[in-house]
């Protein structure tokens, strides 16, 4: 009984000590939405019951170290023991009750974590290589910042163009994949955004070259600003074909495969291309004109240029008017 008590004490310094590094040590970033409270507390118990077993292993291992060793010229053999009942069912059953506890508190955090509100702001999330785009359809805005009214539930529906993304802003917590393949595969979301500032969507996801480069802007803002957001999208109006083809390259991400200024990338760059005679794959060769960069568009397989590889997915050639691909080659040809 009196090693059983000095050993209890051990263990419960080691957990108050441990307990109170954990809370010193800034393990979880800001929280900034109502989705991430019971994550937080789940991650706390969990941080809990972590320094217990910590102490618990670590300290009956000091305590049996220091007191329990064998003595200089001792050669005897210790007590044989054939085994406790009593210690086995302790050891069963504590277990399954601390596993079947947290799979209750997990589901209750799920749960406040999925739930809907009435009306939530749609927001359509694609990402690409390697890049994402936002589309708001409520309001016909597509954007490459995540703009989003503080204490204002946003249901984010998924996708992706190409390869398998995954959707992450560590300040919210909630993380989820963006699949290819269609309407049937696309993935929701929620997030209720709780503090004014600017964070950033990262993709959780290894997708390729330039997966560590595939970030997007969040702006958290407030309701009267975001109406303020949405008023100067949806009257700003551009007639300029060659200025129309440069947002739509940004919202769609292009420059992250070709540069306009020379600089190599996985696709050919585009300062100069126009016009120009382009070698393709098959060794034959190609002007570059309006015609060859429409079919590139629509169907990036059927000439590749000779160096480079087939990865421009089809989706996002698909997902343009024949309008907006005439701006993109406009802007194209702009690039001497």
């Amino acid at each position: 009984m009196k090693h059983f008590i000095a050993a209890a004490l051990l263990v419960i310094v080691l957990t108050a000590l441990g307990l109170f590094a954990l809370e010193r040590v800034d393990l979880l970033p800001v929280q900034a939405s109502l989705q991430a409270v019971p994550i937080d507390d789940l991650f706390s118990l969990q941080f809990k019951i972590i320094a217990f077993l910590f102490a618990l292993i670590v300290g009956i291992m000091i305590y049996s170290i220091i007191f329990f060793r064998r003595k200089k010229g001792d050669d005897s053999d210790a007590a044989h023991i054939e085994g406790s009942t009593r210690l086995e069912v302790f050891w069963t059953l504590v277990p399954l009750a601390t596993v079947l506890y947290i799979s209750y508190v997990g589901a209750q955090a799920l749960g406040a974590v999925q739930r809907e509100d009435p009306f939530p702001l749609q927001v359509d999330v694609i990402g690409s290589q390697w890049s994402w785009r936002f589309e708001y359809p409520e309001y016909d805005i597509i954007s490459t910042e995540l703009m989003l009214p503080v204490d204002k539930q946003a249901l984010l529906r998924l996708s992706s163009t190409d390869v398998i993304h995954s959707f992450w802003i560590p300040e919210f917590r909630v993380k989820q994949d963006a699949l290819p393949s269609g309407e049937e595969f696309v993935r929701e979301l929620t997030i209720t955004p709780t503090e004014l500032g600017n964070y950033r969507v990262r993709c959780a996801e290894l997708c390729g070259t330039l997966h560590y480069d595939m970030r997007a802007p969040v702006v958290v803002m407030t309701q009267a600003d975001f109406d303020s957001w949405i008023e100067e999208q949806t009257a700003f109006e551009v007639t300029d074909p060659v200025q129309s083809g440069q947002i739509l390259v940004e919202q769609f991400g292009c420059t992250a495969c070709h540069s306009v200024d020379g600089t190599p990338g996985v696709g050919p760059t585009w300062q100069g291309l126009f016009g120009s005679q382009e070698e393709l794959s098959d060794g034959t060769s190609v002007l570059v004109d309006a015609e060859y960069l429409y079919e590139s568009i629509r169907e990036p397989g059927a000439k590749i240029t000779n160096g480079f590889q087939n990865i421009m997915p089809p989706e996002i050639g698909a997902g343009l008017s024949d309008e907006q691909v005439d701006d993109i080659i406009a802007y194209i040809e702009s690039l001497q």
